[in-house]
């Protein structure tokens, strides 16, 4: 199982803070994961796909090319802004 969470307005805009899904296949990617979570939640799919969403696999951030593995928890969450 892979551990999927959603941060700050993510878990707002996406109605939960996190879902499991099924490991994917050998070589997935963060962003097979995120079709995965689309299908799971289609209507969190105009959230989703902003194009400026932030992964982390187990707690380093990665780029949505990095590969995604059974038992990794990945979290997906808006970009940092400062002020």
């Amino acid at each position: 199982m892979i551990k999927v969470l959603f941060f700050a307005k993510l878990r707002e805009q996406v109605g939960r803070s996190e879902i499991e899904l099924p490991a994917l296949d050998f070589g997935s990617n963060v962003a097979a994961l995120l079709d995965a979570v689309v299908a799971e939640i289609p209507e969190a799919e105009p959230v989703l796909r902003q194009g400026n969403i932030l992964a982390a696999i187990n707690q380093e951030m990665a780029p949505l090319s990095a590969t995604v593995a059974d038992g990794d928890e990945i979290a997906f969450f808006p970009p940092v802004t400062g002020g």
